[in-house]
């Protein structure tokens, strides 16, 4: 998922924890107007994430996926496929949680917003989606999607997938990852089902509203430790501001 050298270490350092950034597994087809919000994020021209929709202009994802060179990346909507068809855009800028950490075993406030240059045309195969408001009940069934890995080591989907998921409290979650599971994070998990490598960035959906971004995990569908997301009710504060400010960097380059 990393080719800068910074993300090269990154990947290193959670692959020798047997900690991993996220893909789907255990999932169905689904065409992109079921989940008009998903985007791919390529690097050089290869998939290497995921992102949602927020707006024509504006994308939220994990500040992993975000490479020093931010040129290098592109963004794909309204596609099935993350490699042809629908509209693909150069990214502009990008905003990264100025408190974004990442060591051996955890990844802290994953969470990028994403500026691309003109506009996307929205439609039935492009939309947003709302932020929660607060975050969901423990049980709360969820959807993710993406284009990662359908297994543990496995190659990613050229189709995108989905599959569904249930939050886990967080007081089960740190039963597995220990107290570095915080409120800035929602997991979710379901026996055999999961996301997975290369869907980073991606979106867990509940009740249509955006509940979280795929972050990182232990394995794939690994029933001892759920899949772990940025929290978007309780970062909404700070992705609101993020979408501001590049909203008004864009605004005075007009």
């Amino acid at each position: 998922m990393f080719i800068e050298w910074i993300f090269v270490i990154s990947s290193v350092l959670l692959a020798s924890a047997g900690w991993i950034s996220e893909r789907i597994v255990g999932g169905y087809q689904v065409p992109i107007s079921e989940v008009p919000w998903q985007a791919a994020i390529l690097l050089n021209g290869t998939a290497k994430c995921g992102a949602v929709v927020y707006s024509d202009k504006i994308l939220i994802t994990a500040a992993h996926c975000i490479p020093e060179n931010k040129s290098d990346i592109s963004i794909r909507v309204g596609s099935s496929t993350w490699n042809n068809g629908g509209q693909l855009l150069q990214v502009d800028d990008a905003e990264v949680h100025k408190d974004y950490s990442s060591t051996k075993d955890v990844l802290i406030n994953d969470i990028a917003v994403i500026r691309v240059k003109g506009h996307f045309k929205m439609g039935h195969s492009v939309s947003s989606i709302p932020l929660a408001e607060s975050t969901p009940e423990s049980g709360s069934p969820a959807s993710v999607s993406g284009w990662g890995a359908v297994g543990h080591s496995q190659k990613g989907s050229e189709h995108l997938l989905q599959t569904t998921v249930n939050v886990v409290s967080q007081e089960d979650c740190q039963k597995s990852y220990g107290e570095r599971i915080t409120k800035s994070m929602i997991c979710a998990a379901a026996q055999g089902r999961d996301s997975c490598s290369q869907d980073s960035g991606g979106p867990l959906v509940s009740d249509g509203q955006l509940i979280g971004i795929v972050s990182f995990g232990s394995s794939c569908a690994d029933p001892n430790y759920p899949g772990v997301y940025v929290n978007v009710a309780e970062l909404k504060p700070w992705i609101l501001r993020a979408i501001e400010k590049l909203s008004c960097l864009c605004a005075g380059k007009v």
